[in-house]
C-alpha cells in the first residue's frame, strides 16, 4: 500500500513538473493550507464551544460559582493525563515553537504538534483555562502545511512561506480579518515582503475565510460596530492610552516570564498542576470574567454591558451601580488576566497569550475613558468603545511587538476605519516605548536569548539559519604539545595541506596555535630539531570559539575584530576543529540561496 502511494505520489510530482512552474504550483498549495488552516480553526473554536456549552449550561449561572473554581482545575487534570500518559510527550503549542522550526530546523515540524494541540486546547479553555486558541490553532495550521510541504518535495523557502500561509489562515478564519492576518504572518514570522509572498498568503487568507463563512456565516468574534466618530481634540488622551499601554506591555512581559521561570522550578508535574490549578481556581472564584477566554467580557465592555461583562452572581455584583466599583473591577482584570494566563500554563495547560493580551486591552482602554469621563477632563465625554478597541491595539502593539497587526486587525473587526488615526497614534507610542525597554516580543524574547530568532533583517537571517556544525572543517593535524621541531616537521608540515596547526595536551585541550610562517625561519635548522618544542614557537590564538554556546553572530564578531582568516572551535575546551572565513561565506550563501524565493 505504501509503494503504491509512492508511485503516485511520484507521478503527480512529475505531472507538476511538466505543467506547472513553481510559482503556480505555489499558489495552488498555498490556497490548500488556507483551507485546511481555516477547518483547525473551526474544529478547535467548535470543540471549546461544545464543552463550555455542557458544561455551563445550567450548572454556573443558575447554581452556584463555585463551578468557577472547579472546572479550570479539572479541564488542567484532564490535559495533564492526556500529555502524560496517551500523548507521552510535552505539547508545545506557542508561536515561538514554530518560529523555532523556522530558524533551526528549516522549517519541519513534527506531525504529533498536527493533532497535539486539537485536543488538549479545547479542554483547557472549555473548562476555563485563561488562555486563547490561536496560538494552538497556528501551530496545529503549521505543521500540517510543514509535512504536506515535505511530501510534495517543497524546498525550505516554500515550506516557510506555507507555515507563514497557515498562520495567515488561521488568523484570518478565526477573526474573519484578511488583510490583518496577511500582516501578522509577515510580522511575527518575519517573511519578506515581496509579489511572490504576498499572492499565496492572499489566496490562503481567501481561502480560510471562505472555508469560516461556510461554516459560521459571517458570524465574528466581536460583535460591534463603530457609532462614535474620532474627535481631533481627543487626540493628547490616545497619546496618553499610548503611553499607559506601553507600561501595561512591559509589566505584562515580565509578569509572564517571571512565572514561567516560577513554574520551571518544580520537576513534577502534578505540583504545578496543583499550585497552578489553585491559584486559577482562586482568580476565577473571586473575578469570574477571566474565566475562558474572555471575549464574552469584550463584547459586553464593547455595549457597556457591566452586568454581563462583570459577572450577575458573583461577590461584586449587587455593586456595580457604583462607576468607581466597575472601575476598580477593570483595573483588577487589567492586572490579573496575565496572573490567571501564566498560572494556566505554567500548571500545563495548553494554550497562547493572544485572546489574554486582547482581553487585557479591553479592560485596560475602557477604564481609562471612564476615569477621564467622571473626573470630567473633557467638555464632552470621549468615547469607552473606542477607547475600549484602542485599548486592544495599544497592547498588541506594546506585547507583540505588531502594530500594523495591531492596527489592521481592530479596524477589520470593527467594519470600519474611522478608528485609524487613534488605532496608528496608540500602537505606534507603545511599540517605541516598549521596544526601546524591551527590544523583542513576548514570542521572541527567549528564541532571541539563545540566537534563535529570524528578523526582517536577511543578513541577520540567514546567519541565524547556519548551524556552526556546517562550517566546522577537522581536516587540521593537531600537533602535541611536547614534539620537537622535528616531529613537527614529520608529522605535521610533511602530512598536512594546511598552514595552521592547534596544539593539544594530552587530554586534547587547546594549548594554542602553530602557523607554517613561525616554521619557515627554522624549519631547516636541523640542531634545533630535538631541542625546540612546539610549546616554545607556538601562539595564543586570536580568539577562540566556543561550541556550545557562541552563535553565528558571535563569531563573525570575532573574526571582524580579530581580522583573522581562521579561528580554532573547542567545545568544554577540547579542540574540534576550525572555521573559516571562506567556508562561513561559501554556507552564508548556499543558506541565501536556499532561503530565496
Amino acid at each position: 500500500m505504501e509503494l503504491k502511494s509512492f508511485f503516485s505520489l511520484q507521478k503527480f510530482l512529475d505531472w507538476k513538473t511538466r505543467h506547472l512552474t513553481h510559482h503556480q504550483f505555489l499558489m495552488i498549495i498555498s490556497s490548500i493550507v488556507g483551507f485546511i488552516a481555516g477547518l483547525v480553526a473551526v474544529v478547535i473554536k467548535n470543540l471549546t464551544h461544545l464543552i463550555q456549552a455542557i458544561l455551563e449550561g445550567e450548572l454556573i449561572y443558575n447554581y452556584h460559582i463555585a463551578f468557577y473554581f472547579i472546572f479550570p482545575v479539572i479541564g488542567l487534570a484532564f490535559v495533564l493525563f492526556i500529555i502524560k500518559w496517551v500523548y507521552r510527550k510535552e505539547v508545545e503549542s506557542g508561536i515561538p515553537t514554530t518560529l523555532f522550526a523556522i530558524s533551526r530546523q528549516k522549517g519541519i515540524l513534527s506531525k504529533f504538534q498536527a493533532y497535539a494541540s486539537l485536543i488538549t486546547a479545547p479542554i483547557t479553555v472549555g473548562f476555563g483555562g485563561s488562555v486563547g486558541l490561536e496560538a494552538p490553532a497556528v501551530v496545529t495550521g503549521a505543521s500540517l502545511s510543514s509535512n504536506l510541504s515535505r511530501k510534495l518535495k517543497m524546498n525550505q523557502a516554500s515550506r516557510t512561506l506555507l507555515i507563514g500561509c497557515a498562520a495567515a489562515g488561521t488568523m484570518s478564519s478565526i477573526f474573519q480579518a484578511p488583510i490583518a492576518a496577511i500582516i501578522f504572518a509577515i510580522e511575527i514570522f518575519s517573511l519578506d515582503l515581496t509579489l511572490v509572498s504576498m499572492i499565496p498568503l492572499l489566496l490562503a487568507s481567501i481561502s480560510a475565510i471562505l472555508t469560516t463563512y461556510f461554516f459560521y456565516g459571517s458570524d465574528v468574534i466581536l460583535h460591534f460596530t463603530l457609532t462614535d466618530e474620532f474627535e481631533v481634540s481627543e487626540v493628547p488622551f490616545y497619546i496618553l492610552l499610548g503611553i499607559i499601554s506601553s507600561l501595561c506591555s512591559i509589566y505584562f512581559s515580565r509578569i509572564y516570564f517571571r512565572m514561567a521561570k516560577f513554574f520551571k522550578k518544580f520537576g513534577s508535574r502534578w505540583k504545578r498542576l496543583l499550585i497552578g490549578g489553585f491559584g486559577l481556581g482562586v482568580l476565577t472564584f473571586t473575578f469570574p470574567p477571566l474565566y475562558g477566554e474572555g471575549y464574552d467580557v469584550i463584547n459586553n465592555l464593547l455595549e457597556e454591558n457591566y452586568r454581563d461583562a462583570l459577572g450577575s452572581n458573583n461577590l461584586f455584583s449587587a455593586y456595580l451601580e457604583n462607576i468607581w466599583i466597575v472601575i476598580a473591577l477593570l483595573v483588577s482584570l487589567a492586572v490579573l488576566k496575565v496572573v490567571a494566563t501564566s498560572l494556566t500554563l505554567g500548571a500545563g495547560g495548553v494554550g497562547g497569550i493572544f485572546a489574554p493580551v486582547l482581553f487585557m486591552g479591553s479592560a485596560m482602554g475602557h477604564c481609562i475613558a471612564l476615569i477621564i469621563n467622571k473626573m470630567e477632563i473633557f467638555r464632552n465625554d470621549v468615547s469607552v468603545s473606542n477607547f475600549t478597541l484602542v485599548g486592544m491595539a495599544g497592547l498588541m502593539a506594546g506585547i507583540m511587538h505588531a502594530p500594523l497587526t495591531a492596527i489592521f486587525l481592530i479596524a477589520e473587526l470593527t467594519r470600519g476605519y474611522e478608528l485609524f488615526i487613534p488605532l496608528m497614534i496608540t500602537a505606534a507610542i507603545s511599540y517605541m516605548v516598549t521596544s526601546q525597554i524591551q527590544k523583542h516580543s513576548v514570542y521572541t524574547l527567549d528564541l532571541a536569548s539563545r540566537g534563535d530568532l529570524i528578523t526582517h533583517n536577511k543578513d541577520q537571517a540567514v546567519l541565524t539559519l547556519l548551524e556552526i556544525g556546517e562550517v566546522i572543517e577537522t581536516d587540521f593535524i593537531p600537533l602535541h604539545i611536547n614534539m620537537t621541531l622535528g616531529e613537527i616537521i614529520r608529522e605535521g608540515v610533511i602530512k598536512s595541506k594546511r598552514s595552521i596547526f592547534p596544539v593539544v595536551d594530552e587530554e586534547h585541550n587547546l594549548k594554542g596555535i602553530l602557523l607554517l610562517d613561525d616554521l619557515r625561519p627554522i624549519m631547516f635548522e636541523r640542531q634545533l630539531y630535538d631541542e625546540l618544542k612546539v610549546s616554545e614557537i607556538m601562539q595564543a590564538p586570536p580568539e577562540v570559539i566556543q561550541f556550545k554556546s557562541d552563535g553565528m553572530h558571535e563569531i563573525m564578531r570575532k573574526f571582524e575584530e580579530t581580522a583573522a582568516w581562521n579561528l580554532p572551535v573547542v567545545e568544554d575546551g577540547r579542540y574540534k576543529g576550525f572555521v573559516s572565513k571562506s567556508k562561513l561565506l561559501t554556507a552564508y550563501r548556499d543558506i541565501l540561496v536556499e532561503v530565496t524565493l
